[in-house]
């Protein structure tokens, strides 16, 4: 049998400790957050630190309007998007495509992109990611520059491509980030879900 994995309250939120199965509300998580940079939950992976799962990557981000998820780059893994509410601006292969609510995204290996928030309001998107080859690369792209989600000059070291971008440091869920969902569910007891 697999065994549930502890939860361990921090000072921004919950994480798992050790492996197993577990279940954690995204609202009582840790949190990235950088102003113009929007937010990722790291209950599923922490996409800017130490990654906790060898196999996928998940990864819940709330963007702003203008806000890029990341840089213009390619991965040598497959990648899914799917944008839950809000919009964004997808850039990918120097195109830019309109997204909205229940919009997926899928990127092969090696399809330079990044997504960006539109609109008035907050974005969620989930990114979904392969870890099989876990390389990646960023390039200089004209439509990204718009966005503010370019690099200066192309590059394979991520370090030197977010160097001059402010880093997403931990923090608890802000209220807001997530839309609001009413349960049909009864409460189950005897689990450490905050669900």
């Amino acid at each position: 049998m697999v065994p549930e994995a502890k939860l361990e309250q921090t000072k921004h939120g919950l994480v798992s400790k050790g492996e197993g199965w577990f279940v954690l509300n995204l609202r009582d998580a840790v949190w990235r957050h950088a102003d113009g940079r929007g937010a990722v939950c790291l209950a599923a992976d922490d996409f800017e630190g130490e990654r906790q799962f060898e196999q996928l990557g998940v990864n819940p981000f709330v963007l702003g309007p203008g806000e890029p998820m990341s840089l213009y780059h390619w991965e040598a893994d497959e990648e899914g998007f799917l944008v839950v509410s809000g919009e964004a601006v997808l850039i990918i292969e120097g195109e830019e495509r309109h997204l909205r609510a229940w919009d997926f995204v899928h990127c092969p290996p090696n399809a330079r992109h990044v997504i960006v928030g539109a609109a008035r309001g907050p974005c969620l998107v989930i990114a979904i990611g392969a870890r099989e080859r876990d390389r990646l690369g960023f390039t200089v792209a004209e439509v990204a520059k718009r966005h503010g989600a370019s690099v200066e000059e192309d590059t394979t070291d991520g370090g030197a491509a977010y160097a001059p971008i402010p880093r997403r440091e931990p923090t608890a869920y802000r209220e807001g980030w997530l839309p609001e969902c009413r349960s049909s569910f009864p409460e189950i007891s005897g689990g450490q879900s905050g669900a």
